[in-house]
C-alpha cells in the first residue's frame, strides 16, 4: 500500500513540485496551502507523514506542529524550511518535529528521510476494535448485541483491503472497484455505523456514519 504524505506549504510552485516528485516516487500525496487547511484535512484523514513549511501566512508551521502534538497527533513530521541553522533546527525538533531539512534541498534526500521517519513510527496495535468490527488473530469479527463475536467471512483480497483501511483508521487505499464493492456490501449487511466510501482519484476509506 502506498504511504500517504500531507504537504503543507503556502508556496504554490514548490508545493506542486513536491507533490509531483513524491507522487512519482510512489507516495499518495495530499496538499494543503495553509496550516489551517491542513488541520481540516487531518480531522478527516490519517496520513503516514507530514512535510511542513515553517514560514506561512496565517498559522505558521511551528504553531501548527505544537497544536497537533498537543492534540495527541503523533504523525511523523519533517519540517522543510528556509529557516536554517542549529538554533532553528533545535527549535523545530524540540517542539515535536521528527526531522528538519533546510531549503534548498534534494528530492531524493527528502524521500529517504520520509521513508525513515515512517519506518520508525510506532506500529499500530494489531488488535483493532472499530464500531463493532474487531480484528484479532488475523481474522475479522462482528460483535452483536449479545456480545458474541461472529467471524466475518472475507476473501483474502477483501481481508487485505479491510486491514489497510483500518490500520490506521482513515487510510485512503487503492483497490479494484469489484473488491471494494464486495467488501462494502458485506460490511453494510452486518454493521449500520460504518461504511466504505470512494475518495475520487485516490481510492477508498472507511468512515463512521454520522
Amino acid at each position: 500500500m502506498n504511504k500517504s504524505i500531507l504537504i503543507v506549504d503556502d508556496d504554490d510552485m514548490l508545493r506542486d513540485a513536491l507533490a509531483t516528485g513524491l507522487d512519482g516516487a510512489g507516495f499518495c500525496v495530499i496538499t494543503a496551502k495553509s496550516a489551517e487547511f491542513a488541520l481540516e484535512i487531518l480531522s478527516r484523514v490519517v496520513v503516514d507523514a507530514i512535510v511542513l513549511d515553517r514560514m506561512m501566512d496565517g498559522m505558521d508551521g511551528l504553531s501548527f506542529l505544537k497544536k497537533i502534538r498537543t492534540d495527541g497527533n503523533q504523525t511523523p513530521v519533517i519540517m522543510l524550511t528556509a529557516m536554517s541553522g542549529p538554533e532553528n533546527t533545535i527549535d523545530g525538533l524540540s517542539n515535536g518535529a521528527n526531522d528538519y531539512m533546510s531549503k534548498p534541498f534534494k528530492l531524493q534526500e527528502l524521500i529517504l528521510r520520509l521513508n525513515n521517519v515512517i519506518k520508525n513510527n510506532p506500529v499500530q496495535d494489531k488488535n483493532i476494535d472499530f464500531c463493532g468490527l474487531s480484528f484479532v488473530d488475523n481474522e475479522f469479527f462482528i460483535s452483536d448485541k449479545s456480545s458474541q463475536n461472529k467471524l466475518l467471512s472475507l476473501s483474502n483480497e477483501e481481508k487485505k483491503l479491510l486491514q489497510n483501511l483500518i490500520n490506521p483508521i482513515g487510510n485512503v487505499v487503492s483497490a479494484t472497484p469489484m473488491v471494494a464493492k464486495r467488501l462494502r456490501n458485506k460490511i453494510n449487511s452486518v454493521l449500520s455505523d460504518i461504511d466504505i466510501i470512494t475518495v475520487r482519484g485516490m481510492g477508498y476509506k472507511i468512515i463512521k456514519k454520522q
